[in-house]
């Protein structure tokens, strides 16, 4: 048996797994996570925890026979095993890589509950390439750090219990146990960058630097000691600048910081809002034309991502370029408390002191509409009828955000607009016998999202 792999000497996964309520293991089929699963099914207190999940990416004609023979790998050592078949055909301006890795893990963070874990096979030879391609790439102290053996993935949690290992050692315990495994042949198409890594540039490398795997595997951890240090900074720093509404900069705090730390903040944000990073130029643009610039309200900076960085009232927004699709009417449904104005945003009433009475809301036809120019709305204890247009303004309600807001008509009537404003015709006061609204943003993985990189 090889001295180096074995079951015994994965003390962290054992450790690890015993307080793990499920255990999830991604299985390709190939050499590494082939080899990964029988090392599992011989630890009887990860084994009886454990269930494999093969993705069937339906990209290649071999794709059917791979599953079958997951299936029946797994059922000959009595492992439980899925099959989840999904879209991998990347989207306009996505390579396929990132669209498999898209898929897998659109299709593996679901099956995650609180304490349950995900292990994944990659190994200190993937560690190197990632590296690579990263620094290949121009990427910072993110990019460098590579793949994490630990990491937040969903609700749980994903372990690589093979990172310290290398190719040949996992080759080495392949062949010594006769495992069987299949061969995935867009692994030798060199026009993938880390297949030319594979084949061409670090066997070249390793005749030079034989222990560059171990070498660069050690950079990599500087990098991520140091991620840890920078990040904590940026995390501070961002809390200072932090507007009144969720997820947008303050410009005037901005400006009192350096050019370093405005980079370091902005990148940060661009990380809680699951974009990708921004270039060198695209930082410097958007600094030079949001930051230092007297006018910052009259500039906008398109992403690739689909995004729009713009500014109002001395403060950064990131929004999505595109208009936000809306009903140009509709009726609430009837006994719902609840509807939804678009995917990502609902409208929701509920019980409150002040508003509308509740037996009015019950017996009127309630509609919805969205602005077209002119609505007026007189406002309890206010004198006159205020145009919508002004009380945005007065309220600091980005433009952009304006057409958006649903108004809420009672028997034909203004009764409110979104969650804002009351009309005073509709509004009252008696204990938890009125109604008012709260647009909610069902935004998923926002907060909490995990680190994405390939699943084998």
């Amino acid at each position: 048996m090889p001295d180096t792999l074995s079951s015994q000497s994965l003390t962290e996964i054992i450790l690890e797994a015993t307080s793990a309520r499920r255990i999830y293991l991604a299985y390709s089929g190939g050499i590494d996570s082939q080899v990964l699963l029988h090392l599992c099914s011989e630890m009887p207190e990860i084994k009886a925890k454990l269930e494999a999940v093969h993705v069937h990416h339906g990209l290649q004609a071999q794709a059917d026979s791979w599953a079958e023979h997951c299936l029946a790998t797994a059922a000959q050592w009595r492992i439980p095993c899925r099959v989840i078949r999904v879209n991998a055909q990347p989207a306009p301006g996505e390579s396929p890589e990132e669209a498999a890795r898209h898929a897998r893990y659109n299709a593996l963070r679901p099956l995650l509950q609180a304490n349950d874990l995900l292990l994944l096979a990659q190994h200190r030879d993937d560690q190197l390439e990632t590296v690579l391609i990263q620094l290949f790439r121009g990427s910072g102290l993110h990019g460098l750090s590579g793949m994490p053996e630990q990491a937040k993935f969903g609700l749980g949690r994903l372990l690589r219990p093979l990172l310290n290992y290398s190719r040949a050692e996992i080759e080495a315990y392949a062949a010594h146990y006769q495992l069987l495994w299949v061969e995935d042949p867009s692994n030798a198409n060199c026009n993938f960058d880390r297949n030319f890594l594979r084949h061409a540039i670090v066997p070249e490398l390793k005749r030079r630097w034989p222990n560059l795997d171990k070498t660069v595997a050690r950079s990599a951890q500087h990098c991520a000691e140091a991620l840890v240090m920078s990040s904590a900074q940026a995390c501070s720093l961002y809390q200072l600048v932090l507007g009144e509404e969720d997820d947008t900069l303050k410009l005037a705090s901005l400006r009192q910081m350096t050019y370093q730390q405005q980079k370091l903040v902005i990148r940060y944000w661009f990380q809680r809002l699951q974009l990708r990073m921004p270039s060198q130029a695209v930082l410097d643009q958007l600094i030079k034309q949001m930051i230092v610039s007297v006018q910052p309200g009259k500039q906008t900076i398109s992403l690739a991502s689909g995004h729009q960085i713009r500014c109002y009232r001395e403060t950064l927004f990131c929004i999505p370029e595109e208009e936000p699709a809306r009903w140009e009417s509709c009726q609430w449904p009837s006994g719902q408390d609840f509807v939804d104005i678009t995917p990502k945003q609902r409208l929701q009433c509920y019980s409150a002191s002040t508003g509308i009475r509740k037996q009015v809301w019950q017996q009127a036809q309630k509609t919805l509409k969205f602005r077209t120019g002119g609505e007026k709305i007189k406002l309890p204890n206010r004198a006159g009828r205020h145009d919508l247009k002004k009380l945005f303004q007065e309220t600091g309600i980005p433009p952009w955000q304006r057409n958006a807001i649903p108004l809420i008509f009672l028997d034909q009537c203004l009764a409110a607009v979104g969650s804002l404003w009351i009309a005073a015709e509709f509004y009252t006061e008696a204990e938890d016998a009125c109604i008012k609204f709260q647009l909610i943003n069902r935004m998923e993985h926002r907060k909490d999202h995990d680190e994405t990189w390939d699943v084998d």
